[in-house]
């Protein structure tokens, strides 16, 4: 759990330092920064997305994970939860649920306090937690193992800089992802520490693929292309290591020679 209490105090900071120089900087000054966030989000993606060995594993994933997530609602759940968190300790008055269909302006300059309070935990949550550092990197450090506290200690060091320009444009919202960050990765360690090295190589490669697709659908909503849903393509993440299961109790290759 040490990799992760590290990369809660790295977020915290990078968000508090952030808030104080956010304050200092022009509307165009913040959605400069954020579009550059978003062309290295594109760019780990895509880098990201190439660790498959089977694109039709990602492609399944994301097709069934966003089926569930779509089902679920996750996107109006994790914004509710954004919009209690507002509420709670902003000290502005919380007026009913949250609809993802209508919180789809991203522009900083365009975004009421609620709005970017929200936009802020949101965005920050899923890059903070989607990719193959989150999940491997909690696991191993949870099993102990020094390789997987040195994962979270690098993605701590780079969210720390992320926390600090997302914070900077979107404000105070973004320090509340410690809480995702803390359930995540705090839950992958407890995994990690309960059942020992699960995750085989092939399972961590397609994971991380299909994490890659969902880390370049955050790159197009920072880039203010599209907006799509992002956090009903989650349970992908979960579906990709099971189809790796599946293949190899039913007999099958999914990496053609």
């Amino acid at each position: 759990m040490g990799g992760t209490i590290l990369n809660v105090f790295a977020v915290a900071f990078g968000s508090m330092v952030g808030l104080v120089v956010g304050n200092r900087l022009s509307v165009r000054m913040q959605e400069s920064v954020v579009t550059g966030l978003g062309l290295v989000t594109f760019f780990v993606g895509v880098d990201n997305a190439g660790a498959s060995g089977n694109i039709i594993v990602p492609l399944l994933s994301i097709a069934i994970g966003v089926i569930i997530g779509e089902l679920l609602r996750i996107d109006v759940l994790l914004e509710n939860f954004g919009a209690w968190l507002q509420a709670r300790f902003s000290g502005t008055d919380h007026t009913g649920a949250v609809d993802a269909e209508t919180t789809h302006h991203i522009g900083v300059a365009g975004l009421h306090d609620r709005e970017r309070f929200i936009t802020g935990f949101v965005t920050a949550s899923l890059v903070f937690c989607v990719g193959p550092l989150t999940f491997l990197g909690a696991i191993q450090d949870g099993m102990g193992l020094r390789i997987g506290f040195d994962q979270l200690a690098i993605k701590s060091v780079l969210d720390l800089f992320a926390g600090m320009a997302f914070a900077a444009s979107f404000g105070i919202g973004v320090s509340f992802s410690i809480i995702t960050i803390i359930v995540v990765q705090g839950g992958l360690a407890l995994t990690g520490a309960l059942v020992g090295d699960v995750m085989t190589e092939p399972m961590i490669n397609e994971m991380t693929a299909t994490g890659g697709i969902i880390l370049i659908g955050l790159a197009l909503i920072l880039l203010d292309i599209k907006k799509p849903r992002m956090a009903n393509f989650l349970p992908a993440l979960v579906i990709a290591p099971a189809l790796v299961i599946g293949a190899d109790v039913l007999g099958i290759n999914i990496y053609p020679l």
